[in-house]
């Protein structure tokens, strides 16, 4: 038995001993005496990389209805498949730069359909962590299963996001009645944008569901893709839109009432795109864009978007399948458009490039 365990009294002699008979250490304060934390613990937030970012990112339907310039921001993948987060951070960093107010995270764009949800949650998160002081992070966090929506929208706001995008159940399409059914679940959790793009549901969002809805507080506004005479039906009663249609934001803002634009260009010029929202009737402009609008659009999005990228050097040229690369005619194409609007007003600082079949990357297995 060791010298020092000896020195220790019996348990039963320190229970049944009074205070004043045991000497140093073994000196037990009075029950009642007030306990007191180590010194470190009561730093407020010590531990805290956001501190007061929890109070700070809490945001209303009105702070999201007056954004002009939103991105469907590109998830950039590495070789084996998994986020190149240093990549997006570079892209989010170009749109905070260039003007846009914010970003749609996961969205159809952002391949949040060839995410996990875990993956979808982590990103949401680690956009608000980075970036949620600068732009509003609006989480795609829409389902075609209500109980999915619900969850993911749960765990989108409990990491901060300032609001959720939500697309009506696709595929396996619901009646008018569901449809209402499905948006009054997840609204009240935050502020909401609903999206209807028929050409990917499957089913349109008729203006009759959105007039049920619109007196949810909740409601921040529509991303309309059905066209600009839909638009005018909604903001003539003071309902907030977004163009869905990159094609038709300009005269949508303009001419028919829109706020602005949620936009998948905006991810190669985000200036020209800004300038197209912010500055007033610019038919030029817009002509000038409309050649890279219908070049981005030639396949389903985001093929174009994640070629262009790709050969402006901004991000690795992996697509996760089923994704896969315009052929070597688009993408010299693509060149030749980078140059007549002038390499100066997109993404990157690096020389467009064509390049070969044999440089991109497909990933089936992620």
């Amino acid at each position: 038995m060791s010298a020092a365990y000896q020195q220790l009294p019996a348990f039963k002699s320190l229970r049944d001993s009074s205070a004043s008979q045991l000497s140093p250490p073994y000196v037990f304060k009075r029950r009642n005496a007030r306990w007191r934390s180590p010194e470190a613990a009561v730093i407020p937030s010590f531990h805290l990389p956001m501190r007061s970012f929890e109070v700070k990112n809490r945001t209303f339907a009105e702070d999201i209805k007056s954004l002009r310039l939103i991105t469907a921001i590109k998830t950039p993948y590495l070789p084996d498949g998994r986020f190149d987060l240093e990549a997006y951070d570079s892209l989010v960093n170009m749109q905070i730069e260039n003007g846009a107010e914010g970003v749609i995270v996961g969205g159809t764009t952002g391949e949040g359909q060839l995410m996990s949800w875990d993956e979808h949650i982590m990103l949401i998160g680690h956009t608000v962590n980075c970036f949620g002081g600068s732009i509003k992070v609006i989480g795609n966090t829409g389902s075609n299963s209500t109980r999915e929506a619900i969850h993911a929208t749960e765990q989108g706001f409990a990491v901060g996001m300032h609001a959720a995008l939500h697309i009506n159940p696709y595929y396996g399409k619901t009646s008018l009645e569901g449809m209402i059914s499905h948006f009054d679940s997840v609204l009240p959790m935050g502020p909401t944008i609903i999206y209807n793009v028929p050409s990917r549901t499957g089913q349109d969002i008729p203006p009759l569901v959105i007039h049920s809805v619109a007196q949810n507080p909740n409601l921040a506004g529509v991303k309309e893709c059905v066209g600009n005479d839909r638009v005018e039906q909604y903001t003539s009663k003071g309902i907030v839109v977004w163009s869905g249609n990159d094609d038709q934001c300009h005269d949508s803002r303009w001419d028919h009432g829109a706020t602005g634009v949620i936009s998948v260009t905006s991810n190669l010029v985000p200036g020209l795109m800004r300038e197209l929202m912010f500055a007033g009737k610019n038919p030029s402009l817009n002509s000038k864009l409309l050649p890279l609008v219908d070049w981005l659009f030639h396949e389903p999005n985001p093929i174009g978007l994640n070629t262009a990228l790709a050969q402006l050097g901004v991000i690795r040229p992996v697509f996760r399948l089923p994704y896969v690369p315009l052929p070597l005619a688009k993408r010299i194409e693509f060149v030749n458009i980078v140059k007549e609007i002038g390499r100066e007003h997109f993404v990157g600082d690096k020389d467009v490039e064509v390049l070969d079949d044999d440089d991109f990357i497909l990933i089936g297995r992620y």
